[in-house]
């Protein structure tokens, strides 16, 4: 009962963060109007860049991540039986800490692939 309480209360305090975001926003703009201001305000000036397909991020650190996470439960069997870690110290310290390091090298790949195009 306590699961499904949190859970409620959990749903609720998301939507009232949204709900109040999108008041207020709404709000603000028709005060905006209703005093003259131009529409476009409300728009990003930015120019559009060419963005990369969000399939290939997406792949590309799926990938690294797996790879991080793999090389991470070698290194935590490494330690284990090599130097004679504890396996509850080794094996969970060692995946975080490789997967990791493999988000950071996917976020600097997909940084990298998108200047590239």
């Amino acid at each position: 009962m306590e699961d499904f309480l949190t859970f409620i209360a959990f749903c609720a305090v998301v939507f009232g963060i949204f709900y109040l975001h999108y008041s207020t926003r709404n709000k603000e703009r028709m005060a905006l109007i209703e005093k003259g201001a131009d529409a476009s305000i409300f728009f990003s000036k930015k120019p559009e860049r060419k963005a990369a397909p969000i399939w290939k991020i997406l792949i590309l650190n799926v990938a690294v991540l797996m790879m991080g996470i793999g090389t991470g439960v070698f290194l935590a069997s490494f330690l284990h039986i090599s130097l004679g870690l504890d396996e509850e110290v080794a094996y969970p310290g060692s995946i975080f800490l490789v997967a990791g390091i493999a988000l950071y090298i996917g976020f600097i790949l997909t940084k990298k692939l998108i200047d590239k195009e």
